[in-house]
């Protein structure tokens, strides 16, 4: 899935609060910098996640089934996936993206919300 790279960062906004995110050094996260700034409506799902649709897919690359508390992944090709619990995933398992490194919990709540992603510099 790659290594994190601490010179992308992306600032995730919300009502709730703000968040930073690593992201991992991948295709799917250079070509998600690359659709950035965007804003997305998030629901949730399973309560353990929120999910929103992105603007356009992105590349496919391996997946992998576990995730973490924090993690930043991609269902399908155009699921973007804020994971505020730890769990696992069926196949064929998610697209990781990056991790969370401010409080992920802030989006432990029922109901949508209004995000809006940008790159750190």
């Amino acid at each position: 899935t790659g290594g994190a790279s601490a010179q992308e960062r992306i600032l995730i906004s919300s009502e709730w609060g703000n968040v930073t995110a690593v992201l991992a050094e991948n295709e799917a996260s250079r070509s998600l910098l690359k659709q950035l700034p965007i804003t997305l409506n998030m629901r949730d799902h399973l309560r353990q996640e929120k999910t929103g649709t992105l603007p356009s897919p992105l590349p496919k690359i391996r997946r992998q089934l576990d995730f973490d508390k924090g993690t930043l992944g991609l269902w399908g090709d155009d699921h973007f996936v804020i994971y505020y619990r730890s769990g696992r995933v069926p196949q064929p398992g998610i697209t990781i993206l990056g991790q969370v490194s401010g409080d992920v919990s802030i989006f432990d709540r029922p109901g949508p919300v209004l995000i809006h992603l940008e790159s750190v510099r």
